[in-house]
């Protein structure tokens, strides 16, 4: 059916380009020369779509998009946008606009985008939807296969976000608390890019010692230091041709960091040793649980690295923040671990999510699955009960009081564990390395090396146990060698 479309351009090609793909599929069009006149235009006439570029002389696409949206909000408004521009795009989808066309393009991408507008309301992909909405992520790696499920109407706009920028090259930032899925969303922008069929290569910038860092990532040359026997590639050349995820890139060292910096302006990579630069073809998608401006103000993150990687920006909603997502999850972890652990799918009482629903849940969706997965095979009657939820020993976790009245002498000494904190060491042991006497300096000391035994070695689950960054505690470590 013909539709009448606005296109607004200030490069004549464009629009002639434009114009005959669209007349070639039945459409009547109507041209504008910039968004002023564009914006006249649709005040005038009656529009069916507007297609509009969004870097223009005396008004912007987004101005236009915001004019065009107060004056009729069902009118799909589609961007044209320049891989510079993409931040300004991704914005403008969450204030209305349908979707965004990343130059250059095909007549069949222009054509498609065309067409689910016309079958939509107009507003995309960001209205709420009844029912919930999956997105399968598939790892090729060792071939598990995952689902963002959500009818969150933040969810579903960066799942959408996702599907539109997943082909093209841009780095992605994503931000977010400890368990909201950002592994999860990384691999999703894997699957649905043209890389998919190349490898996806996960690195965790906390976990690896800082001495090791730079050859893990970038490779070393045979005798490039003491035990270097054999030439290695580092998780960049590994994940040549497909992405990189970086997570919780602000934990890595400063000073590499503008390594990273370099790889993304150059593309290519020097390895530990080497006399020569290896050229890579990445995508890079890197993640941070910290607050940004807190980052880059401590510094924890390079500014001019941060602006690189945030061509893409995401930031994933804690499950507080999206707790009408519950009932949804819960029914989606109780099927998927009734089928992974093959026992019979349990039922819930509506009342008992209901309750789910108004948790903390400090740590978010990991911290629900894992609470789910044990009532899934703590169920023996087929409906899962609080107490399946809630085992005593679990309860400080979550901020369910137990039916135990606590001892007198507990209630004095025992603290909260802090968040985030996967254990904690006995008060008994703590009273054992830290005595009166001892200096501050001594005191800590003494915490950490204990929480290290305690941990069996484990940096980055005695970082959290001590809510202190791993980045904090490896300068301590540091500067304790430094003084013996």
């Amino acid at each position: 059916m013909s539709k009448k479309i606005l296109i607004i351009d200030d490069e004549e090609e464009m629009r002639a380009a434009l114009s005959m793909a669209l007349k070639r599929s039945g459409h009547e069009t109507f041209l504008a020369t910039n968004g002023e006149s564009g914006l006249n235009y649709f005040l005038e006439g009656n529009f069916d779509l507007v297609l509009s570029d969004v870097r223009m002389p005396k008004m912007t696409g987004l101005e236009v998009l915001k004019a065009i949206k107060d004056k009729s909000p069902q009118t799909p408004v589609i961007l044209l946008t320049a891989y510079s521009d993409v931040n300004n795009a991704v914005d403008a989808m969450k204030n209305g606009a349908f979707d965004f066309i990343l130059k250059p393009f095909s007549a069949d991408t222009l054509n498609d985008v065309v067409s689910r507008a016309f079958s939509s309301n107009g507003s995309g992909g960001m209205q709420q939807n009844l029912e919930p909405q999956k997105l399968g992520v598939l790892d090729k790696g060792d071939g598990v296969y995952r689902e963002i499920v959500s009818k969150n109407e933040k969810i579903l706009n960066l799942l959408e976000i996702i599907k539109r920028v997943a082909p093209s090259k841009a780095p992605v930032f994503i931000q977010g608390e400890s368990g909201t899925g950002k592994e999860l969303f990384a691999r999703a922008i894997h699957c649905y890019s043209k890389r998919s069929n190349e490898p996806f290569v996960a690195f965790n910038c906390a976990a690896i010692p800082e001495n090791l860092l730079e050859s893990e990532l970038f490779g070393h040359e045979k005798g490039a230091f003491t035990g270097a026997q054999f030439k290695k590639l580092g998780k960049f050349e590994q994940a040549n041709k497909g992405t990189i995820f970086l997570d919780e890139i602000t934990e890595m060292d400063i000073s590499l960091q503008s390594k990273i910096l370099r790889v993304i302006q150059e593309q290519e990579i020097d390895r530990v040793g080497g006399h020569s630069s290896t050229k890579i073809d990445v995508r890079i998608v890197a993640t941070t649980n910290r607050k940004v401006e807190e980052a880059i103000k401590d510094g924890f993150l390079r500014e001019d690295l941060y602006y690189r990687l945030n061509v893409i920006p995401l930031m994933l909603p804690a499950l507080r923040e999206r707790n009408d997502d519950i009932p949804t999850l819960v029914d989606h972890f109780i099927a998927m671990h009734s089928k992974r652990n093959q026992v019979k799918k349990p039922k819930i009482n509506k009342e008992l999510v209901k309750k789910l629903q108004h948790l903390p849940w400090r740590g978010n969706i990991r911290e629900l699955e894992n609470v789910i997965e044990r009532a899934v095979l703590l169920s023996f009657t087929g409906e899962i009960t609080e107490e399946n939820l809630f085992p005593t020993e679990f309860n400080f976790s979550i901020g369910i009081p137990t039916n135990e009245p606590k001892k007198e002498e507990e209630v004095k000494t025992t603290e909260p564990a802090p968040a985030g904190a996967t254990s904690a060491i006995p008060l008994a042991e703590v009273e054992a390395v830290i005595k009166s006497g001892m200096t501050v300096y001594e005191m800590e000391k003494q915490l950490i090396n204990a929480t290290l035994k305690d941990m069996e070695g484990n940096r980055t689950k005695a970082a959290d146990v001590l809510g202190i960054s791993i980045r904090t505690l490896r300068n301590k470590l540091n500067e304790y060698r430094e003084a013996c």
